[in-house]
């Protein structure tokens, strides 16, 4: 039994383990019986000691880790950076889609100039990188408040009022309308409501800041949107809102042959697809402060107009195409993401003319200056809250 302590030991095996690695196979048995009688340590654990024990400056070999090259620099990240602010933050999967022809239109108008290498890198980035290069800078951009609604079916939970024409999700022309409200988080007095209105089909969405829930401003408002469509207005859908199921919106409709349906009651969900754009257009770009004073809703109206450019042009969304139940999880299948604008260019009913006005627009378009004017314009609505 040997009394030498655990760190005499361990100097030991640092010294014979130099002898034992560069001695012949039959000298090493002899160092391993000296090792043994020294340590006491039994036979197998003893040549496990020397043959693994840590080596000793003089003989270890230094060992340079091979960094893996950065395929992304920061010449990517900072384009990838210019991109995404320009595009309102869009997750990874709608933006990587929306690279090329957003590549093309920024140096077309002579706004951003990539070089080859950048460029390159930028058509083949994957979505999961985009979201892995930008996680730093969305952590720091995180807001509570954001919005639950998921996508549904319209036609399973529509309770028609006066009918001319069928749903048709594949044909534009059909919306959804809601309202949203202006308060501040104090609902007292008249304030500034969004009417904000969203086509089924192609996702295009038209907002029109109204003063306030009166039927006939709500109505005026619908009027205007209807204007500004590049399709004709087929049907309206809308919560059970006063605002909307009134003699005024009865009559306009079954005037003008509309179809007009609504919702059940407490189901916010049978509105899905302009729940989702109230946070993701008109919260995301207002905010919840009270605006209340004409001045504001001149401002909200500025914004707006060019907010739908950027909105329906540039911004490229994702349709559900499936949903199924496996046990306890939910499998959902989305189709490529693609803006309101190419999904108008794609829906065969929409006649010759009316997409090669769209193309005139949408090559007039700077998506710079929209962003500009966009940002110059929450600012002052942000003044006017002071």
């Amino acid at each position: 039994m040997s009394t030498l302590t655990m760190a005499e030991k361990k100097k030991v095996a640092s010294q014979l383990r130099v002898r034992y690695q560069k001695a012949a196979k039959k000298q090493k048995g002899s160092i391993l019986a000296e090792f043994i009688e020294i340590t006491g340590y039994n036979h197998s654990y003893a040549a496990r000691v020397l043959r693994s024990a840590a080596p000793s400056p003089a003989t270890r070999k230094t060992r340079t880790a091979k960094a893996r090259p950065r395929k992304y620099d920061e010449a990517v990240q900072a384009a990838l950076l210019f991109i995404w602010k320009l595009m309102d933050y869009l997750c990874g999967k709608r933006l990587a889609p929306m690279l090329p022809i957003l590549i093309d239109h920024l140096e077309l108008h002579g706004e951003l100039s990539f070089s080859p290498a950048v460029r390159s890198k930028l058509l083949t980035i994957s979505s999961a990188t985009i979201d892995r290069i930008l996680a730093p800078v969305r952590r720091k951009m995180q807001i509570k408040g954001r919005s639950h609604t998921k996508p549904g079916t319209l036609l399973k939970h529509q309770i028609p009022i006066r009918t001319f024409a069928q749903w048709d999700d594949a044909q534009p022309g059909f919306l959804e309308i809601d309202l949203v409200g202006h308060d501040g988080g104090n609902a007292r007095g008249e304030f500034l409501f969004t009417l904000d209105a969203t086509d089924v089909a192609t996702g295009w969405t038209e907002t029109v800041a109204v003063r306030n829930k009166a039927q006939i401003h709500v109505l005026a408002a619908l009027c205007q949107i209807r204007e500004r469509l590049p399709f004709p207005l087929l049907g309206i859908d809308s919560d059970n809102g006063s605002e909307f199921i009134n003699a005024h919106f009865l009559t306009y409709c079954s005037s003008e042959q509309l179809t007009f349906t609504r919702g059940r009651s407490g189901r916010k969900n049978d509105g899905c697809f302009v729940e989702q754009k109230n946070y993701s257009v008109v919260r995301n770009a207002v905010g919840y402060g009270r605006f209340d004073s004409p001045h504001q809703q001149t401002l909200l109206n500025q914004l707006y107009s060019h907010l739908r450019l950027r909105t329906n042009f540039f911004q490229p969304v994702m349709k559900l195409i499936s949903k199924t139940r496996v046990g306890s999880q939910v499998h959902k299948t989305y189709d490529t993401p693609t803006t309101p604008f190419q999904r108008f260019l794609n829906t065969a009913s929409v006649n010759a003319a009316n997409k090669e006005n769209l193309r005139r627009v949408y090559t007039s378009l700077n998506l710079v200056d929209l962003a500009r004017n966009i940002s110059a314009l929450q600012a002052k609505l942000a003044r006017s809250l002071i």
